[in-house]
């Protein structure tokens, strides 16, 4: 049997963000599963056929059209990888279509929801102060979010951050977006002054003999912070669950809102293609006729 150097293809990935690449191996790994159950021994016997019975099969277990949709972007790849790697001789999967993804617009922060978050008046709020670690990891989640919302990085982006990716004193942020693309970033008052205090009066007290020279933030072990630390501060501080991403979403529409520039939001958040970007006006409009309503007598 001919393998499907699955373990080469996720190698190949270089330039994709890391849960990108995991995805598109499990995505993989769950497609060779389902061709060896139907005899194929590898992929020079896969034809477009066989892919459309495939996500044909994905489609009746009611699998959700974005995760169809980001199989068949998979697939796509895995394929031209295994024609240049001379696997197949023609790529079964040039032509492969899938059904699009609902077209979710994305949830923003009412300012109320935001006021709370930023000031850290969420369910916890009313706990007593504690020691040095507690005033620390406060000092440490205001900074997150602050920069969350202030720059409108991705989590990924936040946690990656080295200190030499800061420059507190112009207000400048670098950061490492998907496909390794570098970006600077202008930072909002509030965030320096809650990351200054931040590296100079909270990471010092979290940080342990192993702690990583090279992360801005720790979580409370002393140990890089993650996407899912990020998760809980935010369960935290806020009254109704809330995504991180939603904190970006709101940094976009509010920016737009208050009248910059399309190609300018897209630079900011480092979007490859302008129609990423063009979904948020569709939000600002949305916030503007909700505005119109609730507020004007003629409505």
């Amino acid at each position: 049997m001919v393998s499907w150097a699955e373990d080469d293809f996720v190698r190949s990935l270089v330039g994709a963000a890391p849960n990108t690449a995991a995805a598109y191996g499990r995505d993989l790994a769950q497609f060779v599963a389902w061709a060896e159950r139907a005899g194929l021994g590898g992929p020079a016997e896969v034809t477009p056929l066989t892919l459309r019975r495939y996500l044909a099969s994905l489609d009746t277990r009611r699998l959700q059209r974005r995760t169809i949709a980001r199989k068949a972007a998979a697939l796509r790849r895995y394929f031209g990888w295994a024609r240049r790697r001379g696997l197949v001789t023609n790529d079964p999967a040039r032509r492969l279509s899938a059904p699009r993804g609902e077209a979710r617009l994305p949830r923003v922060l009412k300012e109320r929801e935001l006021d709370v978050l930023l000031d850290g008046g969420g369910p916890s709020a009313a706990r007593p102060p504690g020691g040095p670690v507690e005033g620390a990891v406060d000092g440490r989640d205001r900074a997150v979010v602050e920069l969350l919302y202030g720059s409108g990085l991705r989590v990924s982006e936040l946690c990656d951050l080295r200190p030499g990716d800061l420059d507190l004193r112009r207000a400048r942020v670098t950061v490492w977006g998907k496909g390794s693309k570098q970006r600077v970033l202008p930072m909002s008052e509030p965030s320096v002054e809650a990351v200054r205090t931040w590296l100079g009066e909270g990471r010092p007290v979290l940080a342990g003999p192993e702690s990583p020279a090279d992360r801005v933030f720790l979580n409370r072990r002393g140990r890089a912070l993650t996407s899912r630390d990020v998760r809980r501060i935010l369960d935290r501080r806020s009254p109704v669950p809330t995504h991180p991403h939603a904190l970006r979403h709101t940094y976009a529409t509010h920016l737009l809102d208050g009248g910059a520039d399309l190609r300018a939001v897209q630079e900011l958040l480092g979007h490859a293609d302008l129609a990423t970007t063009q979904v948020y006006t569709h939000v600002s409009k949305e916030r503007l006729r909700s505005v119109y309503l609730a507020t004007h007598p003629r409505a």
